[in-house]
């Protein structure tokens, strides 16, 4: 490898929106993510939906499935 061309490899820390927080190594020191695996819907296992039209709702009323 060419000396002096290469970024520094330095410790990480990675910040997601819902506050958690750890620690990893990459040439920036720090990073913000939106979503990482404490809250991602495939990894907990709950679901978000994110509905502002109440197209989950219509749905729901039509095919009566309300809870």
């Amino acid at each position: 490898m060419k000396k002096g061309i290469h970024p520094k490899y330095v410790k990480s820390t990675v910040t997601c929106s819902c506050g958690n927080k750890f620690e990893t190594r990459s040439t920036n020191p720090d990073i913000r993510v939106e979503i990482c695996s404490a809250c991602h819907p495939f990894y907990t296992g709950k679901q978000k939906i994110m509905d502002t039209e109440g197209r989950v709702e219509k749905f729901l009323s039509k095919y009566n499935m309300k809870k």
